[in-house]
C-alpha cells in the first residue's frame, strides 16, 4: 500500500478544497469556503508546530497521500479539547415522567435539553475520502491514524473523545431536525445555518437557540424520526466508531440531530491495544503480518500500514517501503497494531 497519513501543509489547500466541494453539505469540519480551509489549514500548522503539555483549544488536520503520486485523497482532524473558547452545544435527549393520581395515568415525555455537558472532551471529525478511494482499508486507516496520534501526544488530549456524526439530509440538502426546531428561530435554512457555523463558530446559538426544554412529541414526524441517525453515508463510520469503543448515548447534533458518539479515550481499541516497538532493522523485503503503524511527534507524525516482522522482546524489522513512508530507521520507536 502507497497510502499514508501525514499532517496537512499549505500546498495541499488545493486538494482539501476540491475535496470539500464534495461532501453535499451538512459536512462543518470540512465546509467548501476557501477563507475557513486556509484558516484551518494554518491553524492545524501551528497547533502540530507547538510544544504543548496539556489538552487545549487545538486542531490537528491530517492528510492521506498518495505517496507514489503525491495526490492527496483523503482528510481528518482532531480536536485538543472542545468549548474552550466557545460553548460547545448538544442537545441531550431525557424523560420527564408525570403522574396523574385523578386520571390513574402515568406519561413518560421525551425532552430535548440543550447541553453544554461534552465541553473539555477530545474530538476526532472531518473525516473524508475521496470517493475514488472507498475500498482497500483506506478509511480504517485514516480513521485509525487519529487515535494513534493520540496516544503518542496523550498528554495534549481529555479523559473522553467524542465524534458527531452527520445527520440526515435530504435530496434538496435540507435537515428535517433543523426545520423542525432551530429553522422556526433563525430565520434561515439549514445550507445558511451550517455555512455560518463553519465559518463563525457557534456564537449565534448562544443568542437565539431557545433555552428551555422542547418536548419531542410537539415536533413534527419528519424530525422525530431522524434524531440519533447518522446520513446513510456515515453508515460505515458509526461502525468503525463503534468497533473502536465508541457509543451513542443521549447526545445529537443541534443543527441536524445525528448521534454523537462518546468513548473514554485510554478505552479505544487502537489506543489501548497498540504497542511500542523498536524498529531493528530494515531490509527491502519483509515477510509478516500488515500491521497499521505509526511513528514521530508533531509535525513529524506519519502512520500507514506494512509488513512487520517482530520478535518477543518487541524489536521489529520493516520493509523499505514501509520505512520510507514512516520516514525511520534502525533504533526509532514506533506503535503497531493488528489491522
Amino acid at each position: 500500500m502507497s497510502f499514508r497519513v501525514r499532517p496537512v501543509g499549505s500546498d495541499d489547500f488545493p486538494a482539501i478544497y476540491e475535496m470539500a466541494k464534495l461532501t453535499g453539505g451538512g459536512f462543518t469540519n470540512l465546509p467548501p469556503d476557501r477563507g475557513a480551509l486556509v484558516e484551518k489549514i494554518i491553524r492545524s500548522e501551528r497547533c502540530f508546530a507547538e510544544q504543548v503539555a496539556e489538552p487545549g483549544d487545538e486542531l490537528f488536520m491530517f492528510v492521506l497521500e498518495n505517496v507514489e503520486t503525491g495526490q492527496i485523497r483523503g482528510t481528518c482532524q482532531v480536536f485538543g479539547m472542545v468549548g474552550t473558547e466557545h460553548p460547545f452545544y448538544s442537545y441531550r435527549i431525557g424523560t420527564l415522567t408525570q403522574t396523574s393520581k385523578a386520571l390513574g395515568k402515568t406519561f413518560r415525555a421525551e425532552m430535548l435539553n440543550l447541553s453544554t455537558d461534552l465541553e473539555g472532551s477530545s474530538e476526532v471529525g472531518g473525516l473524508f475520502l475521496h470517493p475514488g478511494e472507498r475500498a482497500g482499508g483506506l478509511g480504517m486507516l485514516l480513521a485509525r491514524s487519529r487515535y494513534l496520534f493520540i496516544k503518542l501526544h496523550r498528554e495534549r488530549f481529555g479523559k473522553r473523545v467524542i465524534a458527531e456524526l452527520r445527520g440526515v439530509i435530504d435530496e434538496g440538502g435540507g435537515s428535517p431536525f433543523w426545520d423542525a426546531i432551530a429553522g422556526r428561530f433563525f430565520g434561515m435554512n439549514f445550507q445558511e445555518a451550517d455555512e455560518f457555523n463553519a465559518a463563525h463558530g457557534t456564537q449565534f446559538i448562544a443568542d437565539l437557540m431557545p433555552k428551555t426544554p422542547i418536548y419531542t412529541a410537539m415536533l413534527p414526524e419528519s424530525g422525530r424520526a431522524v434524531m440519533g441517525l447518522p446520513h446513510p453515508s456515515g453508515r460505515a463510520a458509526m461502525k468503525m466508531l463503534e468497533r473502536e469503543g465508541f457509543h451513542h448515548d443521549c447526545y445529537i447534533d443541534i443543527f441536524d440531530g445525528g448521534p454523537t458518539m462518546i468513548a473514554a479515550t485510554d478505552q479505544i481499541r487502537t489506543i489501548r491495544d497498540s504497542r511500542a516497538l523498536r524498529v531493528a532493522a530494515v531490509e527491502e523485503e519483509v515477510e509478516g503480518p500488515a500491521l497499521l503503524l505509526a511513528a514521530g511527534r508533531g509535525p513529524g507524525f506519519r502512520a500507514c500500514c506494512g509488513p512487520v516482522r517482530t520478535d518477543p522482546d518487541e524489536n521489529a524489522t520493516l520493509d523499505r517501503r514501509t520505512a520510507a513512508m514512516l520516514e525511520v530507521a534502525a533504533g526509532d520507536a514506533v506503535l503497531g497494531m493488528s489491522r
